[in-house]
C-alpha cells in the first residue's frame, strides 16, 4: 500500500501549510483530501508536489507491504 505519511513530515520541515498549497500553489482541496486518505495520485501530481516542495518522491510517499491474507482452505475431504 502507498502511504503519504512522508508528505506531512516534508511539509513540516519546509514550513509549508496545506493552506498555502491550496491558496498559493493552486493544489486542490480534493487533492489534499486524496493524500490525507492515502488514495491514488497521478505521477503528474507527484511531480508537481516534488517541484513545489523541492524534494524527492520518497519525501512524499512510501510503500508499506500489505499484510498477507491467509489462503482459503483448499483441503477437500473426498
Amino acid at each position: 500500500m502507498i502511504t503519504y505519511a512522508p508528505f506531512y513530515r516534508t511539509l513540516k520541515e519546509k514550513e509549508i501549510s496545506t493552506y498555502r498549497l491550496i491558496n498559493y500553489y493552486n493544489i486542490s482541496r480534493s487533492m489534499i483530501d486524496r493524500i490525507k486518505h492515502n488514495r491514488p495520485l497521478t505521477t503528474t501530481t507527484i511531480d508537481t508536489l516534488c517541484e513545489i516542495l523541492n524534494c524527492r518522491v520518497e519525501d512524499i510517499l512510501q510503500y508499506e507491504p500489505t499484510p498477507k491474507r491467509p489462503a482459503p482452505n483448499t483441503y477437500h475431504n473426498d
